[in-house]
């Protein structure tokens, strides 16, 4: 069923989104990815290259071309935001192995991204440590003016802060029906961006996670569509 989402900004819908966060304006891509005009960087959550592959070792067969979709994915918006900075914002790889299992056509597409630009890996949970043999630079998190960019949401209020790890899904209802969709979501100190990996899968934003969160203001999700970005207020985002 195709759900047409109707707010009061849809005639506005676009590819892109503006998000104002710790004095910078940025674009929430309909891809998922964020970019930060004024550095030319690119941001991304969540990859989880080699999921299928992690699976497949704990018996639990996937289609083994999630990480060369994703990869493809991620291409294609490299050429058209030309970044001069990638930051992978953790859990870039499913487990601290994935790197080793890489097929050679996927290591060959990760070092062209890689080539010519800065890339940074900020540690998740699934990934502590460095991918080694890939590129990059691997970092804790990043520091941006009054920006912080880490993998987990902190604890407590976090002014300035982009994050990932949650998997961000809004449900949302329309005039004939409902969907669901990656999103980012922010209160206006604070942004979590939605998974980019092909199987990353999502969390809905009414989960009891969220609650801490974003526990003292209301929320605004940017729903991804297909080439379009959609603004959503976080009310109309349950079940």
């Amino acid at each position: 069923m195709t759900v047409h989402l109707r707010t009061r900004e849809s005639d506005e819908a676009m590819r892109h989104a503006l998000i104002r966060l710790g004095g910078r304006e940025m674009i929430a891509d309909a891809s998922g990815a964020l970019y930060l005009r004024e550095e030319r960087m690119l941001v991304v959550a969540d990859l989880h290259l080699e999921k299928s592959s992690s699976f497949a070792r704990r018996g639990m067969l996937l289609p083994p071309y999630d990480t060369a979709l994703t990869l493809a994915r991620l291409a294609a918006v490299v050429a058209r935001l030309k970044p001069r900075v990638v930051v992978a914002l953790g859990d870039s790889f499913h487990d601290a192995r994935a790197h080793e299992r890489l097929r050679d056509h996927d290591r060959a597409a990760l070092a062209a991204l890689c080539a010519g630009r800065d890339w940074l890996w900020v540690a998740g949970n699934h990934d502590p440590g460095p991918p080694k043999g890939v590129g990059g630079e691997a970092v804790a998190e990043l520091a941006l003016g009054a920006l912080v960019l880490r993998h987990e949401p902190a604890r407590g209020a976090a002014a300035g802060e982009i994050a990932g790890h949650l998997h961000p899904c809004a449900r949302v209802r329309g005039a004939s029906g409902a969907a669901r969709a990656r999103c980012f979501v922010t209160c206006g100190s604070r942004l979590v961006m939605p998974a980019f990996g092909a199987l990353a899968g999502g969390l809905d934003l009414d989960h009891p996670t969220f609650a801490p969160v974003f526990s003292t203001r209301p929320v605004v999700a940017h729903v991804l569509g297909e080439n379009r970005v959609w603004r959503v207020p976080g009310d109309r985002c349950g079940r």
